[in-house]
């Protein structure tokens, strides 16, 4: 007996991209003495060390904030429903990136490590000129 044809009309499943969840991770990268620590702060109302030195951030700091949206507050005053459950988004402040960290410099594989973790990427550029900090 010959197998059975398959309807033309074959149901694909819908792509997903990501991971689910009401909150993403995203890190803040960049070279060292570039402003993520102080980035970091202003975003996350915190008070972490950002000192003018090089891995003043040797362990990743990480805060949750909540995204405020106007759509949100508007569908909660109108509909009023029993309970308010924001958008969240974690926010991790990881240490610069130096050359020749395939070779070991700096934090090296902890660092990719500390990355792959992270659902984005916020790469943070110097666009200033100063004397004091490395190239």
């Amino acid at each position: 007996m010959p197998p059975k044809k398959k309807d033309e009309k074959e149901e694909q499943s819908p792509l997903y991209l990501g991971r689910f969840g009401t909150s993403l991770k995203i890190g803040i990268v960049g070279v060292p003495n570039v402003g993520k620590s102080t980035f970091f702060n202003v975003l996350c109302k915190q008070s972490i060390p950002a000192e003018n030195f090089p891995f003043c951030t040797i362990d990743p700091n990480e805060s949750r904030v909540a995204v405020p949206d106007a759509r949100f507050d508007w569908l909660c005053d109108h509909f009023k429903p029993p309970s308010k459950i924001p958008a969240y988004l974690s926010v991790v402040d990881i240490a610069g990136l130096v050359r020749g960290a395939s070779e070991g410099e700096g934090l090296g594989n902890a660092f990719l490590s500390h990355i792959g973790g992270c659902d984005a990427i916020f790469s943070m550029m110097r666009v200033f000129d100063d004397l004091m900090l490395p190239t």
